[in-house]
């Protein structure tokens, strides 16, 4: 038995996310579609994480566990052979036996991606989320910096029956940064729960329309209580961007 681990990236337009559902496509049953046609049916995968419908991946990391012979990278080739445009494999290799692409994961880096102008772009419709409204990207940056540390991130959850139990989440770092028009959340945490990104960018979004203030947001996390954070921003601005391990 081999472990390989593989990096790819996607995009997620038109999945509804990586895990195999019963009636949705996935970027999941795509890419064990094409390994299949390479090693057969024997064999076992795991992803990093969930990404929700729409949400899109600059760096994913899978392992599979196959008794197969084939090289990572003649493995890496023969993916891209038969995968889709929109998912490409950017590596391979060799793994420990005991490496799991979820469970031995470090942190991720997500990164959500604004179009801050009053004109459309129409090469970003389905990449970034147009706001047309001017954002004070010096005040959202010092905003953010309430999230950073050790919390209970309950407020910031969509609660159904994938979260359960402690919801504590360790934030390292985030970041809101403008490049011209483009508007970047940058957020690394040691784990993220169902929405967290989403909830804490619509937040956010509320500070800069004066609907929600700088001081209230350590209130809200305190307060474990997911109405009063501000909405679930749409799924196509989102990215997993990086995993460490």
């Amino acid at each position: 038995m081999r472990n390989i681990l593989l990096t790819i990236a996607y995009d997620g337009h038109n999945y509804h996310g990586w895990q195999i559902q019963n009636n949705a496509l996935s970027v999941q049953q795509v890419f064990q579609q094409a390994l299949e046609k390479i090693i057969g049916d024997s064999y076992n995968v795991k992803g990093c994480s969930r990404t929700d419908s729409g949400v899109h991946a600059n760096m994913y990391c899978i392992n599979v566990l196959t008794e197969h012979t084939i090289p990572p990278e003649r493995l890496k080739c023969a993916l891209n052979r038969f995968l889709p445009k929109d998912i490409a494999v950017l590596s391979g290799k060799e793994a420990p036996m005991d490496f799991h692409a979820r469970y031995s994961c470090k942190s991720k880096e997500y990164v959500y991606k604004i179009w801050n102008s009053s004109e459309r772009n129409p090469f970003l419709n389905n990449y970034a989320l147009h706001y047309r409204y001017k954002l004070d990207e010096n005040m959202l940056n010092r905003a953010a910096q309430a999230f950073v540390g050790t919390h209970d991130f309950t407020s910031f959850c969509t609660l159904d029956k994938r979260e359960k139990g402690d919801f504590t989440r360790t934030v390292k770092s985030f970041s809101v940064k403008r490049n011209g028009n483009m508007v970047e959340f940058n957020v690394e945490a040691d784990g993220f729960l169902y929405n967290m990104v989403r909830i804490m960018v619509g937040t956010l979004l509320r500070v800069a329309q004066g609907k929600i203030s700088e001081d209230e947001l350590p209130d809200i996390i305190r307060a474990k209580n997911r109405s009063l954070a501000g909405p679930t921003a749409p799924p196509h601005g989102l990215y997993l961007n990086r995993v460490v391990y």
